[in-house]
């Protein structure tokens, strides 16, 4: 079992169980069903100190914010909340959690590529601390439509293209999101922002792209956008992207290089007094979440494969079908038997693609076993579905050896309450 795919104490219990934050996961399975997602509140809570903490090793003149797309949770939100963090929102929805878990409005950064005249004026109305404008249609949208003046940042496309699948990476110049600047329209974005009677300018915005292990990137879109810099320059938010490990193998930059690389690129390339920005989303919730499935069905195909047949797949975990994800798997009842015995974990949807893992080794498994997958924190409950009908699964915080719901399992009936 390796460590770092698990949260920080993982065990295995003298029932020989693996067990999360003190909680048996075999025993929540039994009590709750699958599949679950399981959440360790104190990894959560180390992860956004250690990003604060790097932090104030540079400066106080910071703020991290909890990029909720990763967890959409009010529980998440509170959390990070109480923990000092600010937060970026995407969405109506988003916000509205924000919200509803205490969030400081002037705490609020909202983003989104295609902000609407609803969301806009619920930003407005809330008195959201800083919109991030992404487009000319955008800025004339937000002075016809917000009533009272908003500090905005530009978000911007640097052209730079880090080492991650095509659908994470979002600072190339072909783009939808931000203002381009080998184009031009960043520059234009910043002199049309400037003369806007409604919108005042603070700052600039980029992300390059997610689960990203090569951070130099990031060093060279600071250093792009230094083109731009102003007076009215006194934020720059540099995104997120920091990735982590879904495989033994992997080796993500610890948290304190990678803020260290960003607090010394923006001293490089911009005067003092610039407050930084970042959002760290998959590397505050990933490696503490697992995901709970229970085995179904083994079929084996002679010289083939075997496959093994769990109680969820693509309507909670979406990200193998995605991005070709690749994870590791555990038999919570037995973690520390060998593992002999070679399998392709299936989901339980009409899809052929609709496969979890290829070709993972497991500990003789058995119909009725926990099957545990590590890693699943960030976007399986965000990109969960009803594809087939299947209710999406609970969110369980566990700390302290307890238990407790935050997202309470999706009904059959729950599929029929939106019905007209």
């Amino acid at each position: 079992m390796a460590a770092m795919l698990y949260p920080a104490g993982t065990t295995t219990n003298n029932r020989g169980h693996l067990e999360i934050e003190g909680c048996d996961a075999v025993e929540l399975a039994a009590e709750y069903g699958t599949p679950a997602y399981l959440f360790a509140v104190g990894e959560m809570r180390a992860r956004a100190r250690a990003y604060r903490s790097a932090f104030a090793a540079h400066t106080d003149d910071f703020e991290v914010l909890f990029a909720s797309k990763a967890l959409p949770v009010t529980a998440a939100f509170r959390l990070f909340a109480e923990e000092g963090l600010s937060v970026d929102v995407a969405s109506g929805g988003e916000l509205t959690m924000a919200l509803e878990a205490g969030y400081d409005p002037k705490r609020i950064y909202m983003h989104g590529n295609n902000k609407t005249d609803a969301e806009l004026r619920l930003a407005d109305r809330a008195g959201v601390g800083h919109l991030i404008i992404d487009s000319f249609d955008e800025i004339e949208r937000c002075e016809r439509v917000l009533e009272n003046d908003h500090d905005v940042l530009i978000r911007v496309t640097p052209g730079i293209v880090p080492s991650t699948h095509s659908f994470i990476q979002t600072g190339q110049a072909d783009s939808k999101f931000g203002f381009g600047l080998e184009d031009g329209s960043a520059a234009s974005a910043v002199e049309r922002v400037l003369a806007s009677p409604r919108l005042n300018l603070v700052g600039l915005h980029f992300h390059i792209g997610s689960q990203i292990f090569e951070i130099e990137p990031f060093r060279l879109a600071v250093k792009a956008l230094a083109e731009l810099r102003g007076d009215w320059c006194r934020m720059l938010d540099l995104g997120g992207g920091l990735g982590i490990s879904y495989e033994t193998d992997d080796r993500p930059p610890p948290i304190e290089n990678y803020v260290d690389l960003k607090f010394r690129a923006v001293r490089e390339f911009f005067d003092e007094g610039v407050r930084i920005l970042i959002e760290p989303g998959r590397s505050l919730v990933g490696t503490a979440g697992v995901t709970l499935y229970t085995v179904g069905t083994i079929k084996e195909i002679p010289g083939i494969r075997t496959y093994l047949a769990v109680d969820g797949g693509m309507s909670d975990n979406l990200r193998p079908m995605l991005y070709d994800a690749i994870y590791e798997a555990v038999v919570a009842d037995r973690p520390d038997a060998p593992a002999e015995r070679t399998v392709t974990v299936a989901g339980s949807h009409c899809e052929s693609g609709d496969i979890l893992i290829r070709d993972v080794a497991l500990a003789d498994p058995q119909i009725g076993d926990t099957l545990l997958i590590p890693a699943t924190g960030a976007y399986g409950h965000s990109l969960a579905n009803n594809y087939n009908g299947m209710p999406r699964p609970p969110v369980i915080f566990c700390e302290d050896g307890e238990a407790r719901v935050v997202v309470r399992r999706e009904t059959w009936d729950d599929l029929l309450a939106r019905d007209a």
